[in-house]
């Protein structure tokens, strides 16, 4: 069948060669028909864009025109020629169709219509043929690959952390337990606990929620790295923002300081957002026209002031505006949100946790920009977190971004033995299990950093996708492990 010698659809649009015979495969789109000649539109996924397909009903056989129905996979040789239609240079004169997959008009559930993204998410595992999910996912692998060729350039090093883990690094609780047992009849102990010694792993075990502090024993050896797979957390939330199982990426530095870091989160997320710019034009310009059809449908205030692309180029040219978490607060509580009691979480006082309201409000109202937000109260952030001198805050970072919230959370790591193992003793954290981490800090501390960037929430940014759940293949959410 030659399927090395097929020519992608992006590879004929760019280049047009007219006169001569190639060969595409791909899916319908749409086919029309008059007496004389029938149009195929045929997509193979490597561009947005359609290619059309001329066929001749005395070339190509009404029976085999028959079974060129919308999602049938053909494989069609031609000769390309200069397009008499608007919308692309060339088009293909088939000479002959051979259909490698049929489907049927009856039952295939992607008609050329509008389908609604929560019909779509019911078909995930057909979802990918259409233009907005096309979209989706090639910016989505732009991305991936651009996070690699940012650290690859910057001389940093990449690790494979373990998927499983003994550590919850977060300390929440909300984990996926691993395990090999029984679980309708576990073998106990005498006090009648689960006897976790007759497990796999003989302990208890769990899916990773962060590759951090893994990646923190390998930053004290090669100096840069970073981590980019799979996190779990067992959260039952069914918000717009949260998944199951989501990617995560966190480079952990050594040598670096509160201030390094944020510098380079900063030129990450800017340099990611260039890339796409760079690279997705096609793909950008049609998730931002989806986007203003969507649009229309709000009221006028809540509509996007800027355009998806204008957005992108706006976030990747400004410098980001820094504030400490005390100036933050101080903000929210003399906002009009706050004063008018508009907030569903009113700010009343320092110490606060920042709900996703208040760093929208910062971003979106007050600053109109992304915001780095630095030196949070101890006791709302993690163990591992350097202290700062006041003894009330950490050397804590979140940036911020317009219609998501927190996008990137890191801060610089507490390298003073004493004062991490104070505060793990603080929190209830067994240092005798940790004994591995708190290694790092017995032999060779040293200044270090890093932080996590959530690859779905930045897929959602640059996308412009409202729900998280469209910006990953195959969504996992409470009640939902399907395909």
């Amino acid at each position: 069948m030659a399927f090395n010698k097929r020519v992608k659809i992006k590879t004929l649009l760019e280049q047009s060669p007219i006169g001569e015979s190639v060969t595409i495969m791909g899916w319908v789109r749409t086919r029309r028909s008059n007496k004389n000649v029938s149009f195929i539109a045929l997509n193979d996924g490597s561009i947005i864009t359609n290619y059309q397909v001329v066929a001749d009903p005395n070339q190509i056989s009404e029976e085999i025109l028959k079974k060129c129905a919308t999602g049938a996979c053909l494989k069609i040789s031609g000769t390309v020629v200069e397009s008499q239609g608007s919308g692309q240079t060339s088009e293909l004169h088939a000479n002959s169709i051979e259909v490698l997959g049929e489907a049927d008009p009856e039952k295939y559930p992607l008609q050329p219509k509008k389908h609604s993204l929560e019909f779509l998410r019911e078909i995930a595992h057909l979802r990918m043929r259409t233009n907005t999910f096309g979209a989706v996912f090639r910016v989505r692998h732009a991305l991936a690959f651009a996070v690699h060729q940012y650290f690859n350039d910057k001389g940093f090093f990449y690790i494979h952390t373990p998927i499983i883990t003994a550590s919850d690094a977060e300390g929440a609780g909300e984990t996926f337990k691993v395990t090999t047992l029984d679980i309708g009849n576990p073998p106990k102990t005498e006090d009648g606990s689960v006897d976790f010694k007759q497990d796999f792993f003989e302990r208890e075990a769990n899916l990773t929620v962060s590759g951090q502090l893994e990646g923190e024993l390998a930053a004290l050896a090669l100096s840069e790295i970073y981590t980019f797979g799979p996190t779990f957390r067992a959260e039952n939330s069914n918000t717009t923002r949260h998944l199951a199982e989501f990617w995560m990426i966190e480079p952990e530095m050594a040598f670096y300081d509160a201030e390094d870091n944020a510098d380079l989160a900063e030129d990450f997320l800017k340099y990611l957002i260039n890339y796409a710019l760079n690279n997705c034009q096609e793909d950008l310009k049609f998730l931002e026209n989806r986007l203003l059809d969507e649009e229309k449908s709000k009221p006028a205030d809540q509509r996007s002031e800027m355009g998806l692309i204008e957005k992108l180029k706006f976030v990747a040219e400004n410098d980001f505006v820094r504030i400490t978490y005390t100036e933050a607060i101080d903000i929210l509580k003399r906002s009009k949100p706050n004063q008018k009691k508009k907030f569903q979480y009113l700010i009343e006082e320092w110490g606060a946790d920042l709900q996703s309201e208040h760093e929208r409000y910062l971003v979106e109202k007050h600053f109109k920009k992304p915001v780095i937000l630095t030196d949070y109260p101890k006791e709302i952030k993690s163990f591992y977190m350097r202290q700062n001198e006041d003894g009330k805050t950490v050397a804590a970072m979140d940036i911020l971004f317009p219609g998501i919230g927190e996008i990137v959370g890191g801060s610089q790591r507490e390298e003073r033995m004493d004062l991490l193992v104070r505060r793990m003793e603080e929190l209830g954290i067994p240092t005798d299990e940790m004994w591995w981490f708190l290694d790092t800090r017995r032999f060779g501390s040293t200044p270090h950093a890093g932080f996590g960037l959530g690859f779905e929430r930045m897929v959602q940014f640059v996308t412009g996708m409202g729900n998280i759940r469209d910006v990953i293949a195959f969504p996992r959410t409470p009640g939902n492990a399907e395909f």
